[in-house]
């Protein structure tokens, strides 16, 4: 999709752009509209008011739909397609059980920590969450202490890989907006999330949060009827660790022989690297972990009926999450045609700011203004796409931009996120203790993850 010639200046162009992400905020935050309705809504009036001719405007909208589906669609169903088959086979209770046990008392919220990085790597924020509640309470009675010195580090853990991770919706769709390799982005966004986790949620939670008492009170939870009884044999640790990282072995793989290749060590007719290359795409690489998963564990004690049922189960949850990432393709791809993205560009270049300095400030404004993390990553990235095309950064100079995207959408969760009120409600706070703790460890969080994606600008 080509940008048009621009009918206005770049004033009436950003003023445009303005309009059209406060228009956004009012329908999401004061009417209350549906965050996908919201964007489509605001993506058809941007086309108009931007001066794209109205007959072109479907065919415009419609591209930029489909090729964000295109990327984000499969990645993030096959990755909840994994978390439900590790989840319903018990593969995430083993996962903690057996890191809490080696780790001893003293480490439990680390290892928590641990199993939540692990397997937020396939799941949801508010899934992993889910999943997990019991297996925080259980480790807190056992070991006593304010419920929050073990359930920062779980939601923290999910909360980075949420933002940071490949095949979640909000960098995989960042990285397809502004041209980041997904793959290298998954690769580079793991180590970052670690290290952001372990710096801004695990110290914080030992200096600070983990110190703020809330009782434990378990009452939320109901049981619901998501248990699999079919798991008298729990899987072994190793399986569900290698299913885990598989996929990363995979795309590591691809990584390699792509860049032997680049040098030339490796010549482009070896049919082998072919292979490699093949099987370490991102969508082909979760499409093997699934399938392996599905196979050696998702069938221990089940039938292939009941196997069907779990996959099942694990599409309807993330519809609207994709349509939503969808229709915030959408409102980048109208950005990038009518010119607002060109006209965006050159005035942060004409304020002096560094692209990633740019690209952290406008996810965090929008973060702190509407709340959702998917929102803010989505608009944030179709907002610099066209600065990025400008200054053509390196491959890994990219993945530090979806980076930083994501650490603007992580910081100061308050009363318009979501997930700011799941874990006030899951874990008993009031508001002002949800504030000075959830709130202030997101910000700590995504301060980390921007420190690190200064340092890959820099040496990218």
């Amino acid at each position: 999709m080509q940008t048009m010639e621009p009918i206005y200046g770049s004033g009436t162009l950003l003023l445009i752009a303005a309009g059209a992400v406060a228009l956004l905020l009012v329908l999401i935050m004061a009417l209350k509209m549906h965050a996908f309705l919201a964007l489509l809504v605001v993506s058809y009036l941007t086309a108009i008011a931007s001066g794209v001719p109205v007959a072109d405007v479907p065919a415009v909208t419609t591209s930029a739909f489909g090729s964000t589906l295109g990327a984000v669609g499969l990645l993030v169903g096959l990755g909840a397609m994994i978390g439900r088959v590790l989840e319903m086979t018990g593969g995430a209770q083993v996962l903690a059980d057996t890191l809490v046990s080696r780790f001893g008392e003293k480490r439990a919220p680390f290892a928590l920590g641990i199993a939540a990085l692990l397997f937020g790597f396939p799941i949801f924020f508010d899934a992993g969450l889910v999943v997990f509640l019991p297996i925080i309470f259980s480790v807190a009675k056992r070991f006593g202490g304010s419920v929050l010195l073990y359930a920062l580090p779980t939601a923290g853990a999910f909360a980075a890989m949420h933002a940071i991770v490949p095949p979640h919706p909000g960098p995989v769709t960042a990285a397809t907006e502004i041209g980041a390799n997904v793959g290298l982005t998954l690769l580079v966004g793991v180590p970052v999330a670690i290290i952001a986790w372990y710096v801004g949620v695990y110290l914080f939670t030992l200096g600070y949060g983990g110190k703020v008492m809330v009782p434990i009170d378990d009452s939320v939870l109901t049981g619901g009827d998501d248990h699999d009884e079919s798991t008298a044999r729990p899987p072994s640790f190793a399986h569900v660790l290698f299913i885990l990282i598989l996929p990363l072995i995979l795309i590591g793989g691809n990584t390699i022989i792509t860049t032997l290749r680049a040098t030339g060590s490796i010549g482009q007719d070896n049919l082998f690297a072919d292979a490699v290359v093949f099987i370490g795409q991102t969508p082909v690489a979760l499409l093997i972990t699934l399938m392996f998963a599905s196979y050696t564990l998702g069938t221990r004690g089940r039938s292939l009926a009941k196997l069907e049922s779990i996959l099942n189960s694990a599409l309807a949850p993330i519809c609207a999450i994709i349509l939503i990432t969808g229709a915030g393709g959408m409102f980048g791809g109208v950005l990038r045609h009518s010119g607002i993205g060109a006209a965006l560009s050159d005035s942060l270049a004409d304020m002096g700011l560094p692209l990633i300095v740019s690209a952290f400030v406008i996810a965090t404004v929008l973060r702190v203004a509407q709340g959702s993390a998917t929102v803010a990553l989505t608009t944030t990235a179709g907002l610099i796409s066209a600065a990025v095309i400008a200054e053509d950064p390196s491959s890994l100079q990219k993945v530090a931009l979806v980076i930083a995207i994501a650490a603007g959408a992580t910081v100061l969760s308050h009363v318009n996120d979501s997930g700011f009120w799941l874990v006030s409600r899951f874990f008993g706070m009031d508001v002002k203790t949800t504030l000075r703790t959830w709130t202030v460890m997101e910000t700590t969080l995504g301060l980390a993850t921007f420190v690190l994606a200064l340092g890959l600008w820099a040496i990218g």
